[in-house]
């Protein structure tokens, strides 16, 4: 696994001018044909089931 660059954060910003600024990426190479994964870590301003975060996204 080979740490990288990503400019998937300033993309998003693009697209959702709300997320703007709020968001960091990063990025591993791994030597395989084909893989994606995301790990999306949040801080809500308060508490949130899982179905209620489903529905928002």
């Amino acid at each position: 696994i080979i740490p990288s660059s990503t400019g998937a954060a300033k993309a998003v910003g693009k697209v959702l001018p709300a997320l703007n600024g709020k968001l960091t990426g990063m990025s591993f190479r791994v030597p395989t044909i084909d893989v994606s994964v995301v790990d999306l870590t949040v801080r809500l301003e308060k508490g949130a089931t899982y179905d209620e975060i489903k529905a928002t996204i």
